[in-house]
């Protein structure tokens, strides 16, 4: 399954025209790029095709909200060579933007780190989080956003990663979906909260 790149040059600068925003909700999607979503062969995670189409839902769901969350897109760029190099194909995003959505393109693991992100999300912000990699950017930028006093909700099913390998465990392979569950704890003992597919019917309504 191949996820076509797409042409975000109009999207990077949201429209003055935005639609009505409940400002305290945010949709934050992290890393949702081509070289993530892609089939397994070609470099994706291994769960690409479920989490694509969960990702999508939440997305239709927060766009079509009678008050819609702001929704931001984070674009990794990485190094010359890697599948997120800027510019390639990989490094494109899975999901078209509209004009009012913005797009914040990030060089490291916490996405508040060298951006603007911090000046879109209020401090006192509900930030709803989906995207990749569970053990790498949502954990950092999950973290972070604790650290500034948001709310934050992770989407199961809507976020990660790749299989572990146990380089000081003698090769010993963790299957994504475990990692995943891992993460899932790690950042629920922090304080984040889990929330199921189940629950996108009523995320973006009053709760």
């Amino acid at each position: 399954m191949t996820r076509h790149p797409i042409d975000n040059r109009h999207s990077l600068h949201p429209s003055h025209q935005s639609p009505p925003s409940l400002t305290c909700r945010v949709l934050l999607l992290l890393d949702v790029q081509v070289c993530m979503l892609s089939s397994r062969k070609e470099g994706g995670v291994p769960s690409s095709e479920t989490v694509y189409r969960n990702i999508e839902h939440i997305l239709d769901r927060a766009r079509s909200a009678k008050q819609p969350p702001r929704i931001i897109h984070i674009r990794n760029s990485g190094e010359s060579g890697d599948p997120d190099t800027p510019n390639s194909p990989g490094w494109q995003l899975v999901f078209p933007t509209l004009e009012h959505e913005f797009v914040i393109d990030k060089l490291k693991n916490n996405a508040f780190a060298g951006t603007r992100l911090a000046e879109l999300i209020p401090r006192d912000a509900e930030l709803i989080v989906v995207g990749m990699q569970s053990d790498y950017c949502v954990r950092a930028t999950c973290s972070a956003a604790l650290g500034r006093g948001n709310t934050v909700i992770l989407m199961k099913e809507a976020h990660a990663t790749y299989d572990r390998i146990e380089v000081w465990n003698g090769g010993m392979v963790t299957i994504a979906r475990d990692v995943e569950s891992e993460i899932e704890a790690e950042l629920e003992e922090a304080g984040v909260n889990l929330l199921c597919m189940s629950d996108v019917p009523h995320l973006f309504s009053d709760r």
